[in-house]
């Protein structure tokens, strides 16, 4: 099968958050599998100042974003990666904007990378059975199939698939950006791309997509709900039969303890003793524990994460005095919102020897918090997926987190009878639901018993992205078959 994914970011190229990691992942499982799959991103500045090989194909391409013509080039990276260059767009300092807002030209920076996605398919007579477009960056691609490129014999059996990974970004903007996509304002509707008097580029990719996806089941079913959808829950219950949920993977290459070289010891299921040691390194690393003292005895948490009320901070910062008020210390690496980050600085000054926090994000730092925590937290609000709960799971830290989205799917709440489970789920979002998980989760760190067998638990649990990717080429040839009929 010929499979282009169209994304605005992919590792190892470029990364943002979990989105980056799916659509890296599914290339390199695919190229494994042998199936012929291309990967097209923007070349922004990052990427062009990184030290990745780029090569420059020779072609170039004229693009109408509205009254303009916007020129593009194409450059590569191997035969696998595509990048579409236009320095008025993309050489940037970020991808979508900076701390003082997005930029204000996103609508034509995403419409000329959607144009320019079908532009380069052609000039490389590349012809994809499927087009896996990635969130509202690439919403316009399955609606351009439909309209600019309805008669153009060379898409006639491409199909598209769009991947929802989080209906809280939709690409909204005012009316008068409406131009920039190039198509008529019969399009500008409730029935069509219009949102509440604005654009909405994820609209256009919900209404023209063959099939629609999200990254997990439950998160599926709960954007069909108006508590989640964001106001698109009528889009979706329209197209609730071409509606699916495949939860993602990791890459067990990388986020592996056992292998992995940013760790002070590696680990496996059968001997956890380098477990132990990483929460040591951790412990003095971040609070100047003494060798061997009596903190490395007490409970570790662990956050890695966005700073952001989707996230559950909010929770987390009501909590504090009765969180600590258990004996245990907590550890933070993110960044986000800036009254998140104020405010945990001002915790870490206050309680010095119980919190640390990092703000920004620091490679090794993550590996090791995973490693050497004995829990992970993550109270969201909502989580279309997460992949904080899958790398913990791998790492054999147990994660304790509200039952929302795909952390529902992935963790396992424990049930101290049968000693089944890989973590600890509440509801409600409410502090008081979450300090219940965290007292569940302390009962069983003074049994050892329990808790030892839940990290081989946790260990255990297949999350790789081969599963994954299976589920998604069946996707492919549902969405190549609604495309025929």
């Amino acid at each position: 099968m010929r499979i282009l994914i169209a994304s605005p970011e992919a590792v190892p190229y470029i990364k943002t958050g979990g989105l980056a990691d799916v659509a890296g992942a599914l290339s390199k499982e695919y190229r494994k599998m042998n199936e012929k799959v291309c990967l097209v991103l923007p070349l922004y500045k990052k990427i062009r100042d990184s030290q990745i090989r780029l090569a420059d194909t020779g072609i170039s391409m004229n693009i109408p974003v509205g009254d303009r013509v916007i020129k593009g080039r194409i450059l590569k990276n191997h035969q696998t990666a595509y990048f579409i260059e236009c320095d008025e767009f993309f050489d940037r300092p970020e991808l979508y904007g900076t701390a003082e807002g997005d930029y204000s030209d996103n609508a034509s920076r995403f419409a000329f990378f959607s144009k320019s996605i079908l532009e380069m398919c052609r000039s490389l007579t590349f012809k994809p059975d499927i087009i896996h477009c990635n969130d509202w960056q690439t919403g316009l691609v399955p609606l351009y199939l439909r309209t600019l490129y309805r008669d153009d014999a060379f898409f006639k059996k491409t199909a598209a698939l769009l991947t929802i990974h989080n209906l809280g970004f939709q690409g909204l903007f005012p009316a008068s950006h409406m131009r920039v996509t190039n198509l008529g304002r019969e399009f500008f509707t409730p029935e069509g791309i219009e949102f509440y008097g604005k654009v909405n580029f994820l609209k256009a990719g919900m209404i023209a997509a063959d099939v629609l996806s999200t990254v997990s089941e439950t998160y599926s079913r709960e954007i069909l709900l108006p508590e989640s959808g964001f106001g698109l829950d009528g889009v979706l219950k329209k197209r609730e039969h071409d509606l699916y949920g495949i939860v993602n993977g990791i890459d067990y290459e990388e986020w592996d303890p056992a292998k992995d070289k940013l760790l002070p010891a590696n680990y496996h299921f059968k001997d956890l003793s380098g477990k132990a040691l990483c929460k040591r390194k951790l412990l003095r690393m971040l609070f100047k524990t003494a060798p061997k003292s009596r903190e490395e005895r007490v409970p570790l948490i662990g956050m890695v994460t966005r700073l952001s009320e989707q996230k559950g901070l909010d929770l987390v910062m009501q909590a504090v005095p009765e969180i600590l008020s258990f004996g245990v210390k907590l550890v933070i690496l993110g960044k986000g919102d800036e009254r998140f980050q104020k405010s945990l600085r001002e915790l870490s000054g206050k309680y010095k020897d119980n919190i640390s926090v990092t703000i920004g994000f620091d490679e090794m730092l993550a590996h090791r918090i995973y490693a050497g925590s004995d829990y992970f937290l993550m109270p969201s609000k909502y989580e279309p997926c997460g992949l904080g709960q899958l790398i913990a799971l791998r790492y054999g830290t147990i994660p304790i987190a509200r039952r929302t989205g795909g952390l529902a799917d992935t963790i396992e709440d424990f049930e101290p009878l049968t000693r089944r489970g890989t973590g600890f789920l509440f509801a409600d979002y409410t502090a008081s639901g979450m300090l219940d998980a965290l007292k569940r989760a302390f009962c069983v760190y003074t049994d050892t018993e329990k808790m030892q067998s839940m990290i081989r638990n946790g260990m255990q649990t297949d999350f790789s992205w081969k599963r994954s990717a299976q589920r998604y080429l069946e996707l492919y040839k549902t969405a190549l078959q609604k495309r025929t009929v």
